[in-house]
């Protein structure tokens, strides 16, 4: 099953503003709602402000979860976005379960398509609501969404030189291995890629 791009959820309504369409990607289980300056600014001060301005149950010390989400990458997401708005659609997004209305999950792209039309994505699932196979369909849902566009050749992503579970997650999603680079951060990865070619086979 695809995602699908909606416009007009009730949830997606308690922040809708009228200068402008918000869309999200829908999945069988998730929304996942592009996060913008105001819900940065929300986590920020007060994360029940986030809860009120999406209408979802977020859990106390939710960006405190290891792996998920840290007050420091929240504020490195909002200077960028500050920064880049154009990257809104192409940057940080809030997976929500549609059944239980829950906060469980966040991820999105890191940045713009290159030059090559390649855009590489990211996600992570709390801890909660993992085994159920919701970091899978969020990779799917962004994986569809990229390809949705006629600019983008190529979906990348990376993972710890090991196998784990999101390794399983990108090769469910038709990526393959293929090779190791460098992250400033973590240092050795592997890289997982999947071309607009193959992708067009998989959807036969």
């Amino acid at each position: 099953m695809k995602a699908r791009w909606s416009s007009r959820s009730p949830l997606l309504n308690r922040y809708d503003d009228s200068s402008r369409q918000k869309t999200m990607i829908e999945t069988a289980n998730l929304k996942l709602i592009p996060c913008e300056l105001q819900h940065f600014e929300a986590i920020l001060e007060d994360q029940k402000q986030l809860a009120q301005m999406l209408g979802v149950i977020v859990y106390d010390d939710w960006f405190d979860f290891p792996g998920v989400a840290s007050i420091e990458a929240i504020r490195f997401s909002h200077e960028y976005l500050k920064a880049n708005p154009d990257a809104l659609w192409w940057w940080t997004y809030f997976f929500i379960h549609a059944k239980d209305n829950v906060l469980v999950g966040l991820g999105g792209y890191k940045g713009k398509a290159d030059e090559s039309g390649m855009v590489e994505i990211g996600y992570a699932i709390i801890p909660a609501y993992r085994r159920r196979g919701l970091a899978t369909e969020a990779a799917r849902g962004l994986v569809d969404h990229a390809f949705s566009h006629p600019h983008i050749e190529r979906v990348d992503g990376q993972t710890l030189p090991e196998g784990n579970d999101s390794t399983r997650v990108l090769e469910k999603v038709g990526m393959r291995r293929v090779g190791t680079a460098h992250d400033p951060d973590v240092g050795a990865v592997w890289q997982w890629s999947l071309n607009r070619v193959d992708y067009r086979k998989q959807s036969l």
